[in-house]
């Protein structure tokens, strides 16, 4: 069995596909309508992870990627536990 933190992967892909959009974190959040300082907080390994399925939603469609490509599992990163 294994722990993944579905928020923490979901950041990791919006700042991965923000990045291959060319796109910086101001203008992601303009294209959706929330403050450069929500998305910071999105992307920041610190920050604590809350976001609605919305703003994934909303996301998705200003990256022009698939929920799936956001929700998409780095297999590699699992915890195991045991």
């Amino acid at each position: 069995m294994y722990e993944v933190n579905i928020y923490e992967q979901v950041a990791k892909n919006i700042k991965k596909y923000r990045k291959i959009a060319g796109i910086t974190q101001a203008e992601l959040a303009e294209a959706i309508g929330v403050s450069h300082e929500f998305i910071r907080r999105i992307e920041s390994k610190k920050g604590k992870k809350t976001f609605s399925f919305q703003t994934v939603w909303n996301i998705s469609k200003a990256l022009n990627v698939s929920l799936d490509k956001l929700a998409e599992v780095d297999t590699d990163e699992f915890k195991k536990l045991s």
